[in-house]
């Protein structure tokens, strides 16, 4: 196969394999083999069509692919001793197979789609396992595509992807969209499903790099494609915004050489300003819609404000110090807290930060939290209290598993011992 081939479709893949499992899943009420079905069909395009070129419609090329497959297998299996529900699959697939162009699979792949966002989402996995499905199922990420952008191996992601599958049939988790009643609750693990892969890429907890643009680009698709399938959901948009606001800083965010550059120190020109539009705008919308005081838009609104300025000099610290006020009365945790410690340090001064700091030493949740020591190393310098400071910053690299960090914050506490010694 020629790599033109190989490319054309490996991204008709990218674009099709939701809707496809999506649309399969509907059909055989069965993940693992919806995505089986889906497989057979990506190895049917493999083989045809390198000879016969890419058709005109390929994703209901796939899905008329994969609907024979499951006609197949259902046939196999015996279908006069399967239950009747079964009967009416094989009677439901062969209607669709006779829809030409596929096309009632367009009447509901939005539909699809959005439940199965909501099962790779669903609450009864672990945070873990379900960023793991929603990559694989949503974003179409291979295994090992997955392995790699979480540093892990491929047999341990492999094992929880299984395990994932295992358990939503356990739980005979059905494929449907969540009660009304239950829909908030629910979106706001998809939400935050999203969230921790794109802070996953945004700033790796561990490894050589600060960063794994694959998980930010990926969290980013997500977004777009959760806002086009619920345009009305306040959240949904904040989610967005946040995300492309804080993405449109990632040409700045590492020198040369690879190191961490601080918010206020980058050049601020770097930043894409196509993102940065976007943002304002999906922002717009979701307080149009109601939701300024959302999780997501608060943390937006938050972005925004260093978005809009034109230099560091310019930030509105102390809109910035209300926004995470307001964020602590909406989601209240330590490191929100933290945060807002920041945020005051630099709207009233670093005694004030350094005072909101301080209470959070004895957290449980911060105990094993670097940047709890890095923000009180960073306070304490400005205070000049220079051995602290270093102590704090040794403490915050031997608490971080980021190679990057571990040397920038070494560097900033040999920093602060050479300024100690140069004052005394």
């Amino acid at each position: 196969m020629s790599a033109a081939s190989h490319k054309a479709i490996a991204t008709v893949w990218r674009m099709e394999s939701t809707r496809l499992i999506g649309g399969l899943m509907r059909m055989v009420r069965d993940l693992s083999l919806a995505e089986d079905l889906a497989q057979d069909a990506l190895v049917s395009a493999l083989e045809q069509w390198p000879d016969a070129g890419v058709p005109d419609n390929p994703g209901a090329w796939l899905m008329a692919a994969a609907k024979h497959r499951a006609i197949d297998r259902l046939r196999r299996n015996d279908m006069a001793q399967r239950k009747h529900d079964e009967l009416e699959v094989e009677h439901e697939l062969q209607q669709l197979l006779q829809a030409p162009d596929g096309e009632q699979l367009d009447d509901s792949v939005g539909d699809d789609v959005l439940r199965l966002v909501f099962i790779a989402c669903h609450p009864v996995l672990s945070s873990e396992a379900r960023a793991a499905l929603t990559l694989r199922l949503i974003a179409g990420l291979t295994t090992d595509e997955i392995a790699r952008a979480f540093l892990q191996a491929e047999p341990t992601i492999a094992q929880r992807i299984v395990r994932a599958k295992k358990t939503l049939s356990s739980a005979n988790v059905p494929f449907e969209l969540p009660p009304a009643g239950e829909l908030a609750q629910r979106l706001a693990s998809v939400l935050g499903v999203i969230y921790l892969i794109f802070n996953e890429g945004y700033s790796a907890t561990a490894g050589d790099d600060l960063m794994r643009p694959q998980l930010c680009e990926e969290a980013l698709r997500l977004g777009r494609i959760l806002v086009a399938l619920m345009p009305r959901e306040a959240e949904v948009h904040g989610l967005l915004a946040l995300m492309e606001i804080q993405a449109s800083r990632a040409p700045a965010r590492v020198d040369a050489s690879g190191a961490p550059v601080l918010l206020l120190d980058q050049d601020r020109g770097r930043w894409n300003q196509l993102l940065i539009r976007r943002g304002l705008a999906g922002l717009a919308r979701a307080e149009e819609l109601g939701g300024a005081l959302g999780l997501y838009a608060l943390q937006a609104a938050i972005a925004a404000c260093h978005a809009r300025a034109r230099v560091a000099a310019d930030t509105d610290w102390r809109r910035i110090a209300a926004l995470y006020g307001a964020l602590a009365q909406v989601a209240p945790s330590p490191v929100v807290e933290l945060n807002r410690a920041m945020a005051v340090s630099m709207a009233f001064g670093p005694a004030a930060g350094l005072a909101i700091a301080d209470a959070l030493q004895d957290e449980p949740a911060l105990q094993s939290y670097h940047l709890l020591p890095s923000v009180r190393g960073d306070l304490l310098a400005k205070l000049g209290r220079n051995d602290e400071a270093a102590a704090e910053f040794r403490r915050a690299s031997g608490l971080t598993r980021n190679l990057r960090e571990q040397v920038e914050l070494q560097r900033r506490a040999a920093e602060c011992l050479g300024r100690h010694g140069i004052d005394s």
